[in-house]
């Protein structure tokens, strides 16, 4: 005990604190509007998002032991648990972001409670789209057996159904808990689906791993997706500060019935037209019309003649 105390000592704690503090107040203070605020929690986000995925599935991802008597039951004791919750959240999010005193909270309150509940209002519409999500994945795979093994093991699936979740809040003004869902996304699939990207219904990410779709992305419907694609930003807007300019549309727009193939990397406010196939590893910049399929093309090379330097190697390869 008295070793223990004699390291304690040597820490010299007093000093740290009070730096650490000196560091969080003055020099390198990082909360927003320089005020201590509550903020949403991501272990409560987390019960709550199984919860509504529960009630969105709820065999799947509720209880193994449902039937007909009793799973109307258990979905609206689900919701009634899990809906006040959210609604905490949601208030704690906004409060975050108000730039308010703190005798407008009743106000936040009642706007959370706006939103959770016109939330609720749509969840039969957010699973509709998830069933024809879940119909894209089953027709699109042919390793799938069933809707049940796409609902259970695949994490495209899981990725989708906390989007269109993170969607309908960051839509209904509750931006901070929309993308708070989304990266628990991310961090349990590897798919990274802004909140607020604008994603068709039948859409199917397959394998999923290193997939990113930025905030201004536009997905049409029957869209498929491959492992490691990336829909992003080409360049960067920058204002008369230095700062980057927020909200600018600046990622891909995706026609209806298009298929991105693995690796494929589509950068600015560029439009794939319908019907197009992009091949593996792809870089694409510029627009393509309806139709099209952009491949990598093959090596030509001769059985008796080998390029000689990088920059002829290079030279035999177009897209």
């Amino acid at each position: 005990m008295r070793q223990q105390e004699a390291e304690t000592a040597s820490w010299n704690l007093d000093q740290i604190v009070t730096e650490l503090r000196a560091s969080r107040e003055l020099t390198h203070n990082i909360r927003h509007q320089g005020q201590i605020r509550e903020l949403p929690s991501r272990k409560a986000l987390l019960g709550i998002v199984e919860g509504l995925c529960a009630a969105l599935f709820p065999t799947h991802y509720g209880r193994a032991d449902l039937n007909e008597a009793n799973i109307d039951y258990f979905v609206g004791h689900t919701l009634n648990q899990t809906l006040p919750l959210l609604q905490d959240q949601v208030r704690k999010g906004l409060l975050f972001a108000s730039d308010t005193d703190d005798s407008d909270e009743r106000s936040l309150a009642q706007r959370a409670s706006r939103i959770t509940s016109d939330f609720a209002s749509r969840l039969p519409i957010i699973r509709g789209l998830l069933y024809t999500d879940l119909q894209a994945a089953y027709q699109g795979d042919p390793a799938a057996t069933s809707t049940s093994e796409i609902l259970l093991c695949y994490p495209g699936m899981t990725a989708v159904i906390y989007y269109r979740i993170a969607h309908a809040l960051h839509e209904l003004g509750s931006t901070l808990v929309a993308r708070l869902t989304s990266d628990i996304a991310h961090s349990s699939t590897g798919i990274d689906i802004h909140p607020a990207a604008d994603i068709g219904s039948h859409f199917f990410i397959d394998h999923g791993t290193g997939v990113v779709i930025g905030e201004t992305t536009v997905i049409g419907q029957r869209v498929r997706l491959y492992q490691a694609v990336t829909l992003g930003a080409k360049r960067f807007t920058e204002g008369e500060n230095g700062v980057l300019v927020k909200g600018e549309p600046r990622h891909p727009i995706v026609e209806d019935d298009v298929v991105i193939y693995a690796g494929a990397t589509i950068l600015g406010r560029i439009t794939i037209g319908r019907g197009s196939v992009i091949g593996g590893n792809v870089w694409l910049t510029q627009s393509v019309p309806a139709g099209s399929h952009v491949m990598q093309a093959q090596m030509r090379t001769s059985t008796t003649i080998q390029p000689k330097s990088l920059s002829e190697r290079i030279g035999q390869w177009s897209i």
